[in-house]
């Protein structure tokens, strides 16, 4: 169970880049990262309009002389300090990720970074290459799988209980762009430009996150090939995609289905995966997580409850608060800060961590990797294609 008492000696001295007033993200970096005093807000370039980046960073208790006015000023000038930054979260829009993932890889900065981590798999190859050759972690915020049952569903799994893996469903279906709403709201605007949001819009902005979950839950299960289709139903969007079907095969024979969708309309989220095997299913839905469904054939359906006795003690070292209180997004990113805090402290002091997971550069490299198979089938007219492991843009 976590109660706040300190899994590494020292906070680790970080920073942000973007997350300023305004940003609902950004906030949730902060909450966060600050709740088990794994880290420490020293330093940030908030915003791109300097003077309001320093204003907003004095109000979140940051000296005025390490609020900057951009990340390679920051990274320059923490750099000359004996208490420099030590990590870097990285809360902008899409197309600025490559650029300051490489810049703070490069100053010797751990970093986590929103996704996607970048567009293309060649650049998060590269970005992967250079973190093994830093000796950096990069983490890539997938906040749900912070989610206490999410670890249950990984051991129910790992130890059986739903015996062979036929048949994955998942999806990220929304409804709050079910209308053209960019043209009122500035952080929607960018999503749905290619310059900025990159290849895809509801494949990389939705689709990659439960994708994730699955990854969690079925480490050793690789997809084999897919097919896409993908459609702009509010056409301003196009080329991007705000609806998107995507069918997988895996190497082991099961299949496997994502809908990720802005235009669900009526739907709040509309996250949900379900793992179907020879002897039972689960299910869990981001709308209530503190529940897991796990039904085995020929039983009645059994509701599991997070906080309590009979999860996997896997599951319980997430815990907060309890059985019966629930647990919400806070926690769940919480959770994965303490998880990148870990990280880093074991590699900074030769340590090994063999037994904690996170969402790590590889994930950012297989969410990117994923988006490109996908828009290569959709744009070839929904075929079926392998899944190709080394792509760039001229393939």
């Amino acid at each position: 169970m976590i109660n706040g008492e300190k899994v590494i000696q020292q906070p680790i001295r970080w920073a942000m880049v973007g997350g300023g007033r305004g940003s609902q993200i950004g906030y949730i970096h902060r909450s966060a990262a600050l709740r088990d005093h794994n880290f420490e807000l020293v330093a940030g370039a908030f915003d791109i309009d300097a003077e309001r980046g320093k204003d907003f960073g004095v109000n979140l208790h940051v000296s005025p002389e390490r609020c900057y006015p951009d990340y390679k000023t920051m990274f320059e000038e923490e750099a000359k300090r004996e208490d420099g930054i030590q990590a870097v979260s990285i809360a902008t829009p899409n197309g600025t990720h490559y650029a300051i993932s490489k810049a703070a890889l490069e100053a010797g900065l751990h970093v986590i970074c929103e996704k996607p981590l970048c567009f293309t798999t060649e650049e998060a190859l590269e970005l992967e290459m250079l973190a093994k050759a830093q000796n950096r972690v990069v983490g890539i915020t997938y906040g749900y799988s912070g989610h206490q049952m999410i670890e249950q569903a990984r051991q129910l799994i790992a130890n059986g209980e739903l015996g062979e893996i036929r048949i994955v469903n998942m999806q990220f279906a929304h409804g709050f762009h079910s209308g053209e709403v960019e043209e009122q709201n500035a952080s929607t605007k960018w999503r749905v430009d290619p310059k900025m949001a990159g290849p895809s819009y509801v494949l990389g902005d939705l689709g990659t996150h439960p994708l994730f979950l699955s990854e969690v839950m079925l480490p050793n299960m690789k997809i084999k090939k897919l097919m896409c289709t993908r459609q702009s139903f509010v056409k301003s969007r196009a080329p991007l995609e705000d609806n998107a079907y995507t069918i997988m095969e895996y190497e082991n024979g099961a299949v496997g289905t994502v809908w990720s969708s802005a235009v669900n309309a009526g739907s709040m989220h509309g996250q949900k995966i379900r793992v179907i095997g020879s002897k039972a299913s689960i299910e869990w839905w981001d709308e209530q997580p503190n529940q897991l469904r796990f039904e085995v054939q020929g039983q009645p359906v059994q509701i599991l409850e997070r906080g309590m006795d009979y999860l996997y003690p896997q599951a319980l070292a997430d815990d907060r608060i309890g059985g019966g209180h629930p647990e919400g997004l806070f926690e769940a990113w919480s959770n994965l800060y303490t998880r990148f805090a870990k990280a880093m402290a074991a590699l900074d002091s030769g340590e090994e961590m063999n037994d904690v997971w996170y969402p790590g550069i590889e994930a950012g490299v297989e969410g990117v990797r994923w988006v490109e198979n996908c828009v290569r089938s959709a744009d070839n007219g929904s075929v079926w294609v392998d899944y190709q492991h080394e792509l760039s843009p001229s393939k």
